[in-house]
């Protein structure tokens, strides 16, 4: 659990650090994740990181404040929609200043639990680990269109395999939440490490289907961040293509991968 909490708590940092540096036009460009501008993401980030504290700390709380997000979901208000309403007042320096002083509550919430700690959130309740390490993802996914907004690379890091475990751990989920079966045979995963050394590996060398191929390749995928042309993975013609064409790492409905190309970045550095 140390671990997991000091990977959030940089993954936090680094894209804190990012958004700094943002000018005005560029907090207000669009990026490719569905037109939301940089604003949007660490808005969305803030939002959810507002009521993950919550979670941590007032369940109750947190059951009032998912009742009347449910009750304006299901107005028709988009989430988009509902967390510009919320932070409209703010400009990007301003949201910025809102938002690493509540991920930093988080993460101090976090961690002083017990790692087996059940806490609520939308849907099933979630070990205190697993919270922490989805809150990572997120940040990680959504900081991603930032680093597409100014179109610089982003420095892969160790912190990725916790993306990657979601990923490959989510492979029955991703066939379940589109209601279809799920296969018999679960793809072996070999994954490069992100500066070289051992690669991660999941399941059976011996399975006859295989992910082979980056971790920043595979975790693009899995949080629909690039089409699966558009990434460099090896995979074999089964239940390995199936998957990797549905991947997703995320709670909620299904959600498509973007067409091929939408996602992919000219960048300056």
């Amino acid at each position: 659990m140390e671990s997991t909490i000091d990977d959030l708590r940089a993954e936090y940092a680094e894209l804190a650090g990012l958004a700094r540096a943002l000018t005005p036009a560029q907090w207000a460009e669009p990026s490719a994740f569905y037109g939301w501008t940089a604003w949007d993401e660490i808005a969305h980030l803030c939002f959810f990181d507002e009521t993950a504290l919550l979670a941590a700390t007032d369940a109750q709380a947190f059951a009032r404040d998912t009742a009347a997000l449910t009750a304006q979901l299901s107005a028709g208000q988009e989430i988009s929609a509902i967390a510009r309403h919320k932070y409209r007042p703010l400009d990007g320096p301003a949201l910025l200043a809102r938002w690493e002083p509540a991920s930093a509550r988080l993460v101090d919430a976090l961690a002083v639990l017990d790692p087996k700690a059940r806490l609520p959130w939308y849907g099933p309740s979630m070990s205190a680990r697993s919270f922490a390490t989805a809150r990572l993802m997120e940040t990680w996914a959504h900081g991603q269109d930032v680093w597409h907004v100014v179109r610089r690379r982003r420095p892969a890091s160790e912190r990725l395999r916790h993306i990657a475990h979601i990923g490959v751990t989510t492979f029955g989920w991703s066939f379940v939440n589109r209601k279809r079966p799920v296969p018999a045979v679960v793809p072996y995963v070999e994954l490069e490490a992100p500066g070289g050394g051992e690669p991660w590996t999941w399941g059976d060398p011996a399975s006859p289907e295989h992910v082979r191929g980056t971790a920043l390749d595979f975790c693009l995928l899995v949080t629909q961040r690039r089409n699966l042309a558009d990434t460099s993975l090896v995979y074999t013609d089964g239940a390995a293509k199936a998957w990797l064409s549905i991947a997703q790492c995320f709670a909620g409905e299904p959600a498509d991968a973007p067409a091929p190309g939408v996602r992919k970045v000219a960048y300056l550095d």
